[in-house]
Order: C-alpha cells, then sequence, then structure tokens
C-alpha cells in the first residue's frame, strides 16, 4: 500500500501534472500541424511543382513499379518514402518556428517586467537614490535595514 501512496503523491505534484497537459497538448498542436501541412500548405505547393503529391513520391526497393505508394505497401515492397519524410521536415519547420515564436514572446514579457522593477530606493535618511541591495548609503554612510 505504501507504494501505491507514493506513487499518488509523486503523479500528482504540481509539476509532474503541468508536464503532462503540456506533453498533452503539444500533441495535440503537432496533430493540427500535420493537418496544417497535409491538407493546405502541400497540395498548392504541389501544384505549383506540376501536379505533384508529395505523399506519392517514393522508391521502390523491389525493383517493380507502383503506381502509388498504397500500391507499393499492399504489394509489400519495401519502399523509401520520401515524400512522406519532406512532409515531416516541413512539418518540424513550422513547429520549430511556432515555438521560436513563443518563446521570443515570452522573452519579451520578461525583459518589459526586468525594466519596469526598480533596481533603486530612496535613502531614509538623506532621500538619495541608492542601489535596492545597498545596506549603506554612499552619500550620508547611514547603515540602512535590511
Amino acid at each position: 500500500m505504501g507504494m501505491i501512496n507514493e506513487f499518488k503523491e509523486f503523479a500528482m505534484r504540481g509539476n509532474v501534472l503541468d508536464m503532462a497537459i503540456g506533453i498533452i497538448l503539444g500533441l495535440a498542436f503537432g496533430k493540427i500541424i500535420t493537418s496544417l501541412v497535409n491538407d493546405i500548405i502541400m497540395p498548392p505547393v504541389g501544384m505549383l511543382l506540376g501536379g505533384v503529391d508529395f505523399t506519392n513520391l517514393f522508391i521502390s526497393l523491389s525493383g517493380v513499379s507502383y503506381a502509388t505508394l498504397a500500391d507499393a505497401q499492399a504489394a509489400g515492397a519495401p519502399t523509401i518514402n520520401y515524400g512522406i519524410f519532406f512532409n515531416t521536415i516541413i512539418d518540424f519547420l513550422i513547429v520549430a518556428f511556432v515555438i521560436f515564436l513563443m518563446i521570443r514572446q515570452v522573452n519579451k514579457m520578461k525583459k518589459k517586467e526586468e525594466a519596469a522593477a526598480p533596481n533603486t530606493k530612496g535613502c531614509p535618511y538623506c532621500k538619495e537614490e541608492i542601489p535596492i541591495a545597498a545596506t549603506r548609503c554612499p552619500r550620508c554612510t547611514s547603515e540602512l535595514g535590511e
């Protein structure tokens, strides 16, 4: 019974729950990006490149020619699916770019918070501005409380 209680305590910690929520949201976001790449971005790109369907770009290693990847897979032929790999690279680049934009925004907000936070205080004796961490006023030499 002790191990089950320990596991419950571990699983209910804030960090573990936050991480689980992040993973679930990340997976859902990944599905959205995959759909964006496969269903919205790649069809026009394929059309611009002469009607190429990237999901059907493959090399059959069996030496037999197949019209589609589905035909090759149905026949059990080994294939190199470079079109699907290309879609996956585009998928990754979009996710990486979105994460970059989010981190960039968070860093901007942190900089604003840091800039807004005061780094000086007034000496209670001579009223001059001094660093917050100062324990003695450099102007009047008064000792300051912590």
